[in-house]
Order: C-alpha cells, then structure tokens, then sequence
C-alpha cells in the first residue's frame, strides 16, 4: 500500500487530489455534535495542502436515498468545520459530480481545499450494479489526477468513492488509514497479552461475527449494552421487556460453551439498572430506575445500564490487561442516569497500562460526550463497522483497492 509520503515525495503541487474522507458526524440540525471524525483527517488534508495540491475532499453522510440533494445530509457544515480547523477557506460545490463540482474544482489554486456534497446524493455511490458504480466512478475521476483514501469508517464499503475510484487513479493510503490498519495489527497479530475485549451495543447479531473470531484470540470477553440480555436469557433468566433477540440464543448459546472449552474468560453483568420506561434522550428528564441482580430482572422492566458491582467487576478484568479493545456502549449512555456503566468502561482503560483501543461508532462519540480526554486512549478509531470486519478476518474493500 503506497504511503501518503511516498506520494508527497513524488510531489503534488499543482495537482488536483482527490481525499474519500469520513466526514460522516453527527447533526442536530445544522450543528455537529461530534467533530471526531472531521479532525482525524485534517492533518492528512493539511499536509496536502501545504504541499500545493489542490485537494478535493469528498465524503458521504446518513443516509440519503441516492436520487439528489436532501438538505438534511447536507456536508456544508462539515466544510465549514473543516475550514475551522484548516485555518482557511474552504470552498463547498453543491453537488457531487455537476456543474457547480466542476466549477468548483476548477477554480481551485495550489494549496487551496474544496468540499463536494455528499456522495451518496448519487445512487451510483452505492450501487450494486458494477457499471452503474463504474460509471460514478468514471464522472469522480475527471475532477482529479490522484487518489487518496483516508476514510476509514467507509473501508468495509464496495462502493464507488472508496473501491472503483482507486483503480482509476493513481493512489495512495493517508495518515488516518495508515494509523488504523497498523492498531488493528496490534489487536490481531501482534497482541500482548492478557487480551480484553469490551463489547457493548443494542444487537447481539451486530457482534457475533467478531465474537467468533475473538474467542480463539482474546483472553477475556467482557458483554454489556443491549446486547448483554440475549446473553443472560440464554443463561435461563429473566430479562423482562430488556433488548432480546431470540433468534440469537442458540447461537449464543454454542459461543459460551465455546468460550468455557477453550478457556476464554466470557464475563456477563452480574447486576443492572432497570426501569419500566426508556430516558427521555432529548430533554434528559430524570430517570425512575433501580439497581437489581442479573438475575432477578423485573417482567415488567427493561435493563438500561450495567449495575454498580458490574462496574466493579469490570474495571478488575480490565486492570492487568496489556491490550484493551472496547467496541460499544454498555448502557443508554445519553442519558446522564445511564452512563455510569459507560463512563467506568472508560475510566477503567485510563487507569490500565494497557495499549487502549476504543473501536469507533458510539463508543468513541460516548468518550468525547462524557468529557474524556481522547489523547489518554492509545487510539479511537473512526470506524466502529470497519474496524469490526477487520477483526472478524474479511477483507475490506476499500483497503483492498489501495493495495491494488
């Protein structure tokens, strides 16, 4: 894979390079509540810039139907955050592959950063018709002359941006690429051990996939959010009106006989918060909750947090680990009475002398939101899915076309 600094030593001024960022934040409205992912790849931008290329950014964001603009998926305040960071303008073109990209690219000088909208407003970005993609891909190619793929969180994606572009352009790996794909090496073929996983999240289903890979390579399996009660059910205890998929049970099930057979530590809650009503995310009104063990789950009653001594427990299983990959919430986290479980997730990695990883999505978004100084973690990755199918053993599209 040709580094970022192989191709600056090549030189770049007077080129027009196209960067498949991850802009993908989170809105409230026109407001980002997150900038996470925008400042990951500011430095690979900057270095471009400085260097006299003329860098076309491009991103996609949610998930807009692919047949035009949607005002609400907008990458306008991206740009505009990105021109925040950069410390210069930013120009913004209002389409993708149109009239106003072209202008926009055109007007470009050395040095100076234009933002495309989002690419998903074209239903070629994600098509799976190989020609339809092709044909995007076709149009995105004649705004540049080389490619650089920084956007980590779209790697598991075979679409056009991050798989068929490349093939079209000469390209090359940016820094946040460069920094993901060598973490992820640390948590699969280079692992100091005691290896612990911390798995949180709504879906048992989203996860079993890397479970299966982990329990032939993590020491210890520690299971919260959601996704903790299909455990606990298949355990034969009641877990109220609690997240459950059922038709998960006997695979989890086979997980933990598993997990006991080949000596792999699977540790599940030993105590919850439970309420008969989700929080209020919005308003954040005070929640009506109490503390009860795994095992005696209310019927009427939903867990929403791990408990206090689950805290506890989870905090000792992470002490003496050398290496901590933490992927997903372990409680409704948004709401201030259900974030313990979360914030103790995450004081627990602090306290380690582990090498930390905490595995993107929600779980990154939940550090930044309850006040944690990300630079304390070894790393948060901007690609919770990519980083999953990482760990799971599939190949990446999207790295698999920068190495092409």
């Amino acid at each position: 894979m040709k580094t970022i600094d192989e191709l600056l030593a090549e030189g770049v001024k007077g080129k027009r390079v196209f960067v498949r960022a991850d802009l993908n934040v989170p809105l409230d409205g026109d407001r980002i509540t997150d900038d996470g992912r925008i400042r990951a790849v500011q430095p690979t931008i900057a270095k471009l810039a400085a260097a006299g290329a003329r860098v076309i950014v491009a991103s996609h964001l949610g998930r807009p139907k692919g047949t035009g603009v949607e005002p609400a998926f907008s990458l306008a305040p991206a740009a505009t955050r990105l021109g925040e960071l950069l410390g210069a303008d930013v120009a913004f073109a209002g389409d993708t592959v149109g009239a106003s990209a072209k202008a926009t690219v055109a007007a470009l000088t050395d040095g100076q950063v234009a933002v495309i909208e989002n690419l998903r407003f074209n239903a070629g970005e994600t098509s799976k018709d190989d020609a339809e993609r092709g044909a995007f891909a076709d149009q995105l190619a004649e705004l540049a002359d080389v490619y650089v793929g920084d956007g980590f969180g779209a790697v598991h994606r075979k679409h056009a941006s991050v798989f068929d572009l490349p093939a079209r352009l000469p390209h090359a790996a940016g820094y946040l690429i460069a920094t993901e794909v060598g973490v992820l090496k640390k948590l699969t073929a280079e692992v100091e051990r005691p290896y612990v996983v911390v798995l949180g999240g709504a879906k048992v289903s989203d996860k079993l996939a890397v479970i299966d890979q982990l329990l032939g390579k993590a020491d210890r399996i520690l299971i919260g959010g959601g996704m903790a009660y299909t455990f606990l059910y298949a355990k034969g205890y009641e877990v109220g009106i609690s997240l459950l998929q059922k038709d998960q049970v006997e695979k989890v099930k086979e997980y933990m006989e598993r997990a006991e057979k080949t000596g792999v530590e699977l540790v599940l809650p030993v105590d919850v918060l439970v309420s008969t009503d989700f929080p209020d995310l919005k308003g954040k009104t005070p929640a009506v909750f109490e503390t009860v063990a795994a095992d005696a789950i209310p019927a009427d009653k939903e867990g929403l947090d791990i408990g206090p001594e689950t805290r506890k427990l989870y905090a000792s299983k992470i002490a003496d680990a050398k290496t901590v990959f933490w992927n997903g919430p372990v409680g409704v986290f948004e709401h201030p009475d259900y974030a313990g479980g979360t914030t103790a997730i995450a004081q627990a990695l602090l306290d380690s002398s582990a090498f930390t990883v905490v595995g993107g999505g929600d779980s990154a978004a939940a550090v930044r939101i309850l006040g944690f100084d990300e630079n304390a973690f070894g790393h948060i990755s901007t690609g919770g899915g990519a980083s999953l199918e990482y760990l799971e053993g599939k190949t990446l599209p999207g790295l698999a076309a920068l190495e092409g």
